[in-house]
């Protein structure tokens, strides 16, 4: 008999609306099957909206990106460089639980509606600018990076005169086909940075969160500076290049689905849940919820040993049918709040109420001001990164 091959991931998307199709099968047939990693080694594959929730809370799945058995997705795993502090997304309790509720305060509900103004203020200056230049513009580069990028370093305390150091970093960090090497510097770059942002913090405050952590710090008698540097490169990286996709994304999207913009039009009550469905939809960051069983452990009907690795395909969960009817279909009259676009567990994105809040402004706002938006060139001659990891676009060219 001849032995079939696990599938190779990452798999290539044929539709820039839809995951790789192969997901549709895996999800049918095994919600938790074997896949081929670049690196040569196997890795669990999870597709079902149940099995990856049921996983995401189970403590026997570490976080730990420093275990040699992490999947990444990567022909050479990244050097583990002890200069540079953990993040929370590579930690597990009771780490991550200290870390994590030493700065949840910083992104409820509350604290997040009290940026709405300066967010709405970035949000016009920048389409001030779009409307004032040339036609056709680019989308990217007008309104989806300055602006969570300007809120983010506002929001740390980072000059915004260095955002487009950060961009150009965090792509390349994210970016799959970027050597080891070309990874490894880019860390090293916004980390030594930080690191001299965070010394300079500790020396005066101010009122940012990062001078608010350190002058927390002071008053509990405790000072972590590795844990402050490690903390800011998280939120950094997190906080502007994920939002900055899904502006594009959901901006083409709306526009390459008018009967959907025009219930947006109709009714801006429903500008939430679109960008709830919008965020199920894409699921940018799909395997950031990846994990490396630390036992051995039974999820949907197989047994994950020990030290093998667990890629939670947020993508194939979030266009599960048993979750989402119909899942394949933009619907932003949908209740699509139980997606996992933004993880689940212990580990959901701390960020995402910023991220919730600042689609709403730009959409509300994109549609409001400028009501003949259109693209400037068709769906094939977009370009689209997609490497499974992060999926998003370079550049959306539109006019009005």
């Amino acid at each position: 008999m001849t032995e079939v091959a696990d599938p190779q991931f990452p798999m290539a998307r044929s539709c820039p609306f839809s995951p790789p199709a192969q997901y549709a099968g895996l999800r049918e047939r095994a919600p938790v099957s074997k896949v081929s990693l670049p690196s040569g080694r196997q890795a669990w594959a999870v597709t079902r909206h149940d099995e990856l929730r049921a996983m995401l809370t189970d403590t026997r799945f570490s976080s730990d990106r420093t275990n040699p058995d992490f999947p990444y997705l990567v022909k050479e795993r990244p050097k583990n460089d002890n200069r540079f502090p953990p993040t929370m997304i590579s930690m597990d309790a009771p780490e991550h639980t200290a870390a994590r509720r030493a700065v949840v305060g910083e992104f409820t509900v509350r604290r997040m509606e009290a940026l709405r103004p300066r967010i709405q203020q970035i949000v016009d200056e920048h389409l001030d600018a779009m409307l004032a230049g040339p036609k056709p513009a680019d989308l990217v580069r007008a309104l989806s990076l300055p602006v969570p990028s300007l809120v983010i370093c506002e929001l740390l305390g980072v000059p915004y005169g260095d955002h487009e150091f950060f961009q150009a970093s965090s792509s390349r960090l994210l970016d799959r086909g970027e050597s080891a090497e070309e990874r490894d510097e880019a860390v090293r770059g916004l980390m030594n940075y930080l690191d001299e942002l965070v010394t300079a913090a500790e020396a005066e405050p101010g009122d940012n969160l990062i001078g608010r952590q350190v002058r927390k710090q002071r008053e509990e008698g405790t000072r972590d500076h590795r844990g402050l540097v490690g903390m800011a490169f998280l939120l950094l990286i997190a906080g502007h290049e994920t939002t900055a996709n899904m502006i594009s994304l959901g901006t083409l999207a709306l526009l390459e689905h008018p009967d959907q913009l025009a219930l947006l039009r109709e009714d801006r009550g429903r500008t939430l849940g679109a960008v709830e469905e919008l965020l199920r939809y894409f699921t940018i960051a799909e395997t950031a919820v990846s994990r490396v069983a630390v036992a051995d452990t039974e999820l949907g009907g197989v047994t994950i040993r020990a030290g093998e690795g667990v890629l939670g395909l947020g993508n194939a969960a979030n266009r599960d049918p048993a979750a989402f009817p119909d899942a394949d279909r933009l619907d932003i009259t949908r209740s699509a709040r139980h997606h996992v676009a933004f993880g689940f567990g212990a580990h959901q994105c701390l960020g995402q109420n910023l991220a919730r809040l600042e689609l709403q402004i730009v959409f509300d706002t994109l549609f409001d001001r400028v009501p003949g938006l259109r693209l400037a060139a068709t769906l094939e001659e977009l370009p689209f990164k997609d490497d499974s990891t992060v999926y998003g676009l370079h550049e959306l060219p539109v006019t009005w």
